[in-house]
């Protein structure tokens, strides 16, 4: 009974796998969902994509944060110095994610590339990225290759939801 008392006191860590596939799927998912919105209006300018690149990357970050904080204050019972700061940082995988569309976005505001329809290569590298992570995370579970396969493409839908909410509200 009394290891049932500390473990209950002891806060949910998350696994490295389990804080990449939950990052990484946020991350990717919101990245694109942050491209859909900020070309809505069909500003393809250089500077329209330095400035989406920026809201990308701070709103990346301010949800890392607020995911991180939640997590903080809903874990109950007494913390440790640092505790606080560990579990931001074990919200690097939500960040890290959206990275890739972020160079997208920067690179075609830096003139690297054309400015316009660049949102859709950020929306294949993001459907590819969450199918990757479905696919990899599943194997590493030792799933068997097609479930490994499904797993990533139910994960790629979640990408592909949000390209096609994108074409039906324009």
């Amino acid at each position: 009974m009394a290891d049932d008392t500390a473990a209950a006191r002891e806060p949910h860590r998350h696994d490295t796998r389990e804080a990449l596939l939950f990052g990484g799927v946020y991350g990717a998912v919101l990245a694109s969902s942050m491209v859909a919105a900020l070309s809505q209006h069909g500003h393809t300018s250089q500077d329209s994509r330095r400035y989406d690149a920026a809201w990308l990357l701070v709103t990346a970050f301010a949800s890392a944060l607020a995911h991180g904080y939640a997590h903080y204050i809903a874990e109950r019972g007494a913390h440790r110095r640092g505790d606080a700061l560990r579990t931001l940082v074990e919200e690097w995988p939500l960040v890290a994610a959206v990275l890739p569309t972020v160079v997208i976005l920067a690179g075609a505001g830096w003139g690297w590339w054309p400015a316009g329809g660049v949102e859709y290569a950020a929306f294949a590298l993001n459907i590819a990225l969450l199918f990757v992570l479905g696919l990899v995370t599943a194997r590493q579970a030792r799933r068997p290759w097609a479930v490994a396969v499904l797993i990533g493409a139910v994960d790629a839908l979640l990408g592909v939801i949000v390209v096609v909410a994108n074409a039906l509200i324009k």
